[in-house]
């Protein structure tokens, strides 16, 4: 835990000697792909898929702990130069997600993704599309390097090609939310509530 605590500290000194802190900004319901490319599991291919990614209960088995993603969080919520820097208001989210073979860990996977409200273009509409495209690829009906390819290029965009044009951004709650293989996307919900027990 001491190391990746230095990790940690040594990734947020590398971005202000790269460049600084941003300045302030409004959230985007998009990450900067600068900041945020996605990075991927090579455990995770098309091959390998009904022993991972498929498979109940995997996903819980490479989700990185709190202690490491929350400290990572606030360091990316002000390298991105959010305006309201107050990290409930935000998921550390995998871009790609975890479903997809997403990288676990790498901070290039994980960004500070703004919950948003209702009817907006946010963290738990993006738990929709993860689980939807996660059906799709344990399926064999979606390709696992196109569904990647799609949802880091730009989630929305696959969100209105898989489920439609208006966002639903409510909370996700229950298994008839989108389970398949182990996966809940509504555990980004209890993961994040964990920890801050508050409304955002």
């Amino acid at each position: 835990m001491v190391l990746v605590m230095r990790w940690i500290r040594l990734i947020a000194a590398t971005w202000v000697l790269a460049g600084g802190v941003a300045a302030a900004r409004g959230v985007s319901p998009l990450p900067d792909a600068a900041l945020t490319p996605g990075a991927i599991n090579p455990a995770v291919r098309e091959a390998t898929i009904d022993a991972t990614i498929c498979r109940r209960g995997w996903t819980r088995t490479v989700r990185p702990p709190v202690s490491y993603t929350e400290p990572l969080k606030k360091a990316q919520i002000r390298r991105y130069g959010y305006a309201d820097s107050r990290p409930w208001k935000y998921e550390e989210d995998h871009l790609i997600p975890l479903a997809l073979g997403g990288s676990p860990s790498s901070p290039a996977n994980l960004w500070p993704q703004p919950h948003l409200g209702r009817g907006q273009w946010g963290s738990f509409a993006k738990d929709r599309l993860e689980a939807r495209m996660a059906r799709l690829v344990c399926a064999h009906r979606l390709g696992l390097d196109e569904a990647r390819r799609m949802i880091a290029r730009d989630w929305i965009s696959a969100y209105r090609r898989f489920i439609g044009n208006r966002p639903n951004n409510a909370r996700l709650h229950g298994r008839g939310a989108g389970y398949h293989g182990g996966y809940r996307p509504y555990d980004h919900w209890h993961h994040w509530h964990h920890w801050h027990r508050r409304d955002w």
